[in-house]
């Protein structure tokens, strides 16, 4: 999943974007508020982690700043701030969720996973589709009763398709959601990574439920049959 971390504190914004990237996402990351504002403005985020405290430009106005132009992408607050008035400010400017520091970082990563289950109307962590099931919550995938191995890049690019299931998705826009500003790849590495999730989700005569369709991209369907 693509996701956003705006925080001028370098060594707390490197730790959390470092937590995100291990977990499987592809984030960008901004020091302060104009630079977090142009970021959220021209890219598409699932979740941006947002500080309060921002030189430039703060959190809650920047925050106003995406809902008034519309953006849908869910906001998870940063603050040293925990009186009951700084929670009820921060949610009303939009926010969808709150974290007070000092946090465990296990626990921002959970609400992160929470904030795209919401993103894609997935309550439950566990998504099967066809054969396959898929636990968001620790990243394990099953075909059938067998444990599928997969690499990190081929399990976001699995559960973002299924956090999509029953929509064709352009190979530009998976490349999207999967690459941060700092990668090089190019759009048709997806075909090699579909090629990849083919070979290991297609087992004992069950077809993949990974479908191509021509000139448009990929969908992920619950009856490949």
């Amino acid at each position: 999943m693509r996701i956003l971390v705006v925080e001028d504190y370098a060594p707390l914004r490197n730790a959390v974007v470092q937590a995100l990237r291990e977990d499987g996402c592809s984030v960008d990351e901004a020091a302060d508020g104009i630079e977090g504002s142009f970021a959220a403005e021209h890219g598409e985020y699932d979740v941006v982690v947002l500080d309060i405290m921002l030189p430039g430009l703060d959190g809650l106005q920047l925050l106003a700043r995406l809902r008034k132009l519309g953006s849908d992408s869910h906001v998870l607050l940063l603050t040293a701030k925990d009186t009951v008035d700084d929670r009820v400010n921060g949610l009303d400017h939009g926010a969808d969720d709150y974290l007070v520091k000092p946090f465990a970082m296990e626990e921002l990563l959970a609400r992160v996973r929470a904030l795209l289950r919401r993103k894609y109307t997935k309550k439950n962590p566990l998504i099967t589709i066809a054969h396959i099931t898929i636990d968001t919550a620790d990243h394990s995938v099953r075909a059938g009763e067998e444990a599928v191995e997969l690499t990190a890049r081929e399990y976001a690019l699995l559960e973002y398709l299924a956090l999509r299931c029953g929509e064709v998705i352009s190979r530009t826009e998976i490349w999207e959601h999967l690459y941060d500003d700092r990668s090089s790849a190019s759009s048709n590495v997806v075909d090699v990574y579909i090629g990849y999730l083919r070979k290991k989700l297609g087992r004992d005569g069950q077809p993949c439920p990974i479908q191509t369709r021509r000139g448009e991209g990929y969908i992920l369907v619950a009856d490949p049959s």
